[in-house]
C-alpha cells in the first residue's frame, strides 16, 4: 500500500549540512530532505492501521518490510529497491525529499509510525533518522550492561548531542562527552553529562569505556573513538564519510573491541523513541533551533545556526 505524505515538520539532519556546502558521493540534482512527520494525504489500498489525515513519522530509508533484510530489522539495507534507497539523496534512486510538499511512501503500512496526539511534529522530525540513530546507537549496550561506561565524540551539530540524551534517558549512569566546540559541550553539559572540551581531538581519551559512539565527522574523532574503547568494548561509528578511513589495525588488534558501521535502521525504533518523548524522557528541544518556515529553508541551510533547524508549516 502506497501513501501520499505531506510534510509537516521537517529537520535538517547534520548530512545535509555537508549535502549543500560540500562536494558528495551522489549525483545531482536530487531533492534535499530526509527527516520529517507528515500527515497523510491519500492512500491506495486499506489498511486499518493508517488513514487519512493522521500525522506519521517518515524514516528516511526507503523499504519493503518483507524481504530478509527488513525481516531481521535492517530496512536501511533492503534488498526490494537500490542500495541505500531514500529521500534526500541520489544514492539508490531518486524518491524526492521531505522538505517537499508532498511525497510518496512506498508500503506504507510498513514504513510509516503514527505520532502520539501529545508529541508535537516540532519534537519527533528527527526522529525519523538523527534522534533514532543516536537511541540505537546506546541502547543494545545499555540494554545488555546499564552500568556501561559511555563516551560519545562529538563533532556535527546534533548526533553526538542526540546520543548523550539518549543515552542519559535510557538510564546510563556515566556519560561523557568530548568535544572541540564549547557551545556543543555546555549543552551536553546541561543534560547531564561529564564534559571534556579539547583544542584538538586526542589519540586516546583516559578511561575505561565500555561503549563508545563516534559522531565527529572528523578522521581524527574516528582515531580517537577507536583508541579510547575498552578491550572487549563496542565503539559504533555513526558519522558518514565520505572517503576511505585508515584503520589503526595492530593497535586495534590488541584490544579486541567490536566496530559497528552502517546505516541507522530506524524504522523499527521510531516507536520506542516516540515513546520516549511523549512520556517526557527523551527531550530534544535543547538540541533544537526554529521552527522556521519552509519559505526560508533555502536561506537557513546556506548559514545554518548552531543548533538543528525544524522547518513547520500548518496542517489542512
Amino acid at each position: 500500500m502506497d501513501a501520499l505524505v505531506r510534510p509537516i515538520a521537517s529537520a535538517a539532519c547534520d548530512l545535509d549540512r555537508r549535502l549543500v556546502v560540500s562536494p558528495s558521493p551522489f549525483e545531482t540534482p536530487f531533492a534535499l530532505g530526509h527527516e520529517a512527520v507528515g500527515e497523510i494525504v491519500d492512500l491506495a489500498g486499506d489498511d486499518s492501521a493508517l488513514r487519512v489525515g493522521q500525522r506519521v513519522v517518515i524514516p528516511w530509508h526507503i523499504s519493503c518490510g518483507t524481504c530478509d533484510n527488513c525481516r531481521r530489522g535492517l530496512p536501511g539495507a533492503c534488498a526490494s529497491v537500490p542500495r541505500l534507497a531514500s529521500y534526500g539523496t541520489s544514492a539508490g534512486g531518486l524518491w524526492g525529499g521531505l522538505f517537499d510538499e508532498l511525497v510518496r511512501v512506498p508500503w506504507a503500512q510498513h514504513n510509516l509510525t503514527p505520532l502520539p496526539p501529545s508529541v508535537e511534529p516540532f519534537l519527533a522530525a528527527s526522529a525519523a533518522d538523527n534522534l533514532t540513530d543516536a537511541f540505537q546507537a546506546v541502547r543494545p549496550t545499555l540494554a545488555a550492561q546499564p552500568d556501561a561506561e559511555v563516551l560519545v565524540v562529538g563533532g556535527t551539530a546534533s548526533l553526538g548531542l542526540l546520543t548523550v540524551l539518549s543515552a542519559i534517558a535510557l538510564g546510563a549512569a556515566n556519560v561523557t562527552y568530548l568535544d572541540v566546540d564549547e557551545g556543543r559541550c555546555a549543552k551536553a553539559a546541561a543534560a547531564g553529562a561529564t564534559v571534556v572540551t579539547a583544542g584538538e581531538y586526542p589519540d586516546r581519551l583516559d578511561g575505561s569505556f565500555d561503549l563508545v559512539v563516534e559522531a565527529s565527522a572528523s578522521t581524527a574523532g574516528f582515531r580517537c573513538a577507536l583508541m579510547s574503547t575498552r578491550p572487549g568494548g563496542t565503539c559504533v561509528v555513526r558519522s558518514v564519510y565520505f572517503a576511505e578511513l585508515r584503520l589503526p589495525y595492530f593497535a586495534l588488534y590488541g584490544t579486541g573491541i567490536n566496530l559497528v558501521v552502517g546505516p541507522p535502521h530506524a524504522g523499527p525504533h521510531v516507536p520506542d523513541v516516540l515513546k520516549l518523548i511523549d512520556a517526557g524522557t527523551l527531550d530534544p528541544s535543547p538540541i533544537l533551533s526554529g521552527p522556521f518556515s519552509y519559505d526560508d529553508a533555502v536561506e537557513i541551510l546556506l548559514d545554518p545556526p548552531s543548533a538543528k533547524p525544524v522547518f513547520t508549516r500548518s496542517e489542512r
